[in-house]
C-alpha cells in the first residue's frame, strides 16, 4: 500500500533532489574556483613562455628550471578538468539512481499485479465461462490459448483494480478527516470535564481510602468511555488509511473488554501502539492522573490536541455546573437519588470544586463537610444519610414472605425521607445556594 501513497513517494523523491541540488552547487563552486585559477595560470603561463624564449635565446642552462615550471602549470591546468569530471560523474550518478529507482518501482508494480491476479486465478475464472479452452493446448504450453488469454487479461484487470483502489483511497481520505474531526470534538468536551472533576481529588489526598475509591470511580465512569472511543476511532483510521472497508456505524455506547482493547492496540503502528498500550494500563490502574497523562500522550502522537482547562474556562464551567446541579436538587423527587446530588452541591459550595462520587464514598464526603457546614445543616444531612443507608439495606433484604415486616419498615423510612428530611434539607441547601 505504501507504494501507492502520494505523500510517501514524494517524500522518497525529495531527498534525492536535494542531494543533487547540493552536489550541483558544490560542483559549480569548484568549477568557478578552478576556472579562476585557470585564468591566472594562463597569464602566468604567458609570462613564463616569454621568459622561456628569452632564456632559449640567452642561456640554455635554464631549461630544466623552465621545465619544472611548465610541469607545475600543467598540473594547475588539469584542476578544472578534474572538477568538470567530478561534477559530471555526480550528475550521472544521480541520473542512474533515478533510473534504478524507477526500475525498482516498475518491478514492484509488476510483482504486486502478479500477486493480485495470479495466472491460476485468471485461468480458473476464464474456464468457468469457457470450459472448452482447457482442451486446447497443454497445461505447460506458454502459447496455449488459455495462457495467452490470461496474459492478455491481466493488464486490463490490474488497471481496473488500480483505478478502483485509487478512487476508494481518495474517498477514504475524506472519511478519515471527518472521523478524526468528530473524535477531536468529543475529546475537547470530555477532557475538560475530566480535568474539572480531577481537581476535587486533591481534597482527599489525606484520606487514602476515600481517595482510592474516587480515583477508581472516575477511571470507570469517565475514563472508560473516552479510552474506548479513542481506540475504536484510531483502529478505523488505520483501516481507512490502508484501503480497508469500514462500516459507518456509531460506537457511542460500545464498551470494550480488556481483550478487545488489547486486540485493537496490536494492530496500531509503531509508537502509536506503545502509547495505546500505556493508555490501557493507566485505565486499569489506580490513579486518574496517570490516565490523563497517557491520554495526552496518545492524542499528541495521533496529531490530536489535548485541550487544557485554564482558570477562566474553569470558572465558566463551575458556574454552569452549579446552576445545573441546583436545578437538579430542586426538582429531584426520589429520596435515594437526591442524596448524592445534594452532597455534590454542598461540596461545591464548600470547596468550589466539582465532585463525582459513588454511593460508598458519600459517608466520607459528608464527614469531610462537617467543619464546613452550619451545625443544623450538617445534622439534617447526617440524619438523611443514615436513614437512606437503612432504607437501602431493607430493600436489599426484602423477601416475598407476607409475614416479613421489612416492607413496613422500608415504607416508614421512605416516608420519613420524603415528607420530613428531604423538604428540610432542600430548604437549607437551596437557601445557601441562592445566597
Amino acid at each position: 500500500m505504501d507504494s501507492f501513497g502520494i505523500g510517501h513517494s514524494v517524500g522518497q523523491g525529495r531527498p534525492v533532489n536535494m542531494n543533487l541540488g547540493s552536489e550541483h552547487k558544490t560542483g559549480s563552486g569548484q568549477y568557478s574556483d578552478t576556472k579562476d585559477l585557470g585564468d591566472n595560470d594562463a597569464s602566468s603561463t604567458g609570462v613564463s613562455s616569454d621568459r622561456g624564449s628569452k632564456k632559449k635565446r640567452g642561456k640554455g642552462t635554464g631549461s630544466a628550471k623552465g621545465g619544472s615550471l611548465e610541469k607545475d602549470d600543467d598540473n594547475e591546468e588539469s584542476i578544472p578538468v578534474k572538477g568538470k569530471k567530478a561534477h559530471r560523474k555526480n550528475k550521472d550518478a544521480g541520473s542512474s539512481g533515478d533510473v534504478k529507482h524507477g526500475g525498482k518501482k516498475a518491478s514492484e508494480k509488476m510483482k504486486e499485479s502478479t500477486n493480485i491476479f495470479p495466472d491460476e486465478l485468471i485461468e480458473q475464472k476464464v474456464l468457468a465461462v469457457v470450459p472448452e479452452l482447457e482442451e486446447l493446448g497443454g497445461s505447460d504450453d506458454s502459447n496455449a490459448p488459455l495462457k495467452l488469454l490470461s496474459s492478455h487479461l491481466r493488464p486490463m484487470l490490474v488497471d481496473s483494480w488500480m483505478k478502483k483502489r485509487n478512487t476508494m483511497l481518495s474517498g477514504n481520505a475524506e472519511r478519515r478527516r471527518r472521523l478524526l474531526d468528530n473524535l477531536q470534538k468529543q475529546i475537547d468536551e470530555a477532557v475538560l470535564d475530566m480535568q474539572l472533576y480531577e481537581k476535587a481529588l486533591d481534597v482527599f489526598e489525606d484520606d487514602p481510602a476515600t481517595s482510592g475509591i474516587l480515583h477508581k470511580h472516575l477511571l470507570k465512569s469517565m475514563g472508560t468511555p473516552i479510552v474506548d472511543k479513542v481506540l475504536i476511532t484510531l483502529d478505523k483510521d488505520r483501516k481507512l488509511k490502508n484501503g480497508m472497508e469500514v462500516e459507518d456505524s456509531e460506537d457511542e455506547h460500545v464498551q470494550l473488554s480488556t481483550a478487545d482493547r488489547t486486540s485493537l492496540v496490536k494492530d496500531l503502528p509503531g509508537a502509536l501502539s506503545l502509547k495505546a498500550q500505556a493508555l490501557i494500563e493507566a485505565l486499569e490502574g489506580k490513579r486518574f492522573d496517570s490516565l490523563m497523562d497517557a491520554l495526552r500522550d496518545i492524542l499528541e502522537e495521533s496529531g490530536l490536541t489535548f485541550k487544557k482547562l485554564d482558570k477562566r474556562l474553569e470558572r465558566t464551567m463551575l458556574h454552569s455546573y452549579r446552576k445545573d446541579l441546583t436545578a437538579q436538587v430542586s426538582s429531584e423527587s426520589d429520596p435515594v437519588s437526591f442524596l448524592p446530588k445534594v452532597v455534590a452541591l454542598l461540596f461545591l459550595q464548600a470547596y468550589n470544586k466539582a465532585l463525582q462520587a459513588p454511593g460508598r464514598a458519600v459517608g466520607a464526603v459528608i464527614a469531610l463537610l462537617k467543619d464546613k457546614l452550619p451545625a443544623s445543616t450538617y445534622k439534617v444531612l447526617a440524619d438523611y444519610h443514615s436513614t437512606t443507608v437503612k432504607l437501602l439495606a431493607l430493600q436489599a433484604a426484602v423477601t416475598d414472605d407476607e409475614e416479613d415486616c421489612a416492607s413496613d419498615r422500608m415504607r416508614e423510612k421512605k416516608e420519613d425521607l420524603e415528607e420530613r428530611l428531604m423538604p428540610e434539607l432542600k430548604s437549607l441547601v437551596l437557601g445557601t445556594a441562592k445566597e
